[in-house]
């Protein structure tokens, strides 16, 4: 029988950082709620998690990466939205905005964890962040640790 690996969602000990964008804030606002309790309701106390905010979700992968190669965090979680207007700009930041992220997790081997909406609309935007669809903070928590505990057991 093969070996399985794969994360739990038992509490990690270890800090957590969570990156908020301000751009959107009704939104966002919403996805560090629906984080928040997540991480609380699977035992990481207040005094083990860190909120910085930034302009926008563009700035988020900077900041991510700093963040995620301090030694600090066991993951950085990273809330925005990013919703599609009438111009191409949607497009550059949801994209820089996603590789960034995966580039801050890949050179820093810690959970840098995409909870960036990207939506074509604010009825989108607002069913992902408590509404319709569940909280996607609430998510992206919930994989940050899963993730930290996975990798805790993946061989060296």
């Amino acid at each position: 029988m093969p070996t399985i690996y794969e994360g739990s969602l038992a509490p990690p000990s270890g800090r957590f950082a969570l990156i908020a964008a301000r751009f959107n804030s009704a939104i966002v606002d919403q996805l560090v709620a629906g984080a928040l309790d997540a991480l609380k309701r699977h035992g990481v106390t207040d005094d083990a998690i860190d909120i910085v905010r930034v302009p926008g979700s563009f700035e988020i992968p900077l900041v991510a990466q700093r963040l995620a190669g301090s030694g600090q965090y066991v993951a950085v979680i990273c809330l925005g939205a990013v919703i599609r207007g009438e111009t191409g700009h949607y497009d550059y930041v949801a994209g820089e905005a996603a590789s960034g992220v995966a580039r801050a997790a890949l050179a820093t081997n810690v959970p840098v964890i995409f909870g960036i909406l990207t939506c074509d609309t604010l009825e989108q935007a607002i069913n992902r962040a408590g509404a319709k669809s569940g909280n996607k903070g609430f998510d992206a928590a919930l994989t940050a640790i899963e993730m930290v505990n996975l990798l805790r057991n993946l061989p060296k």
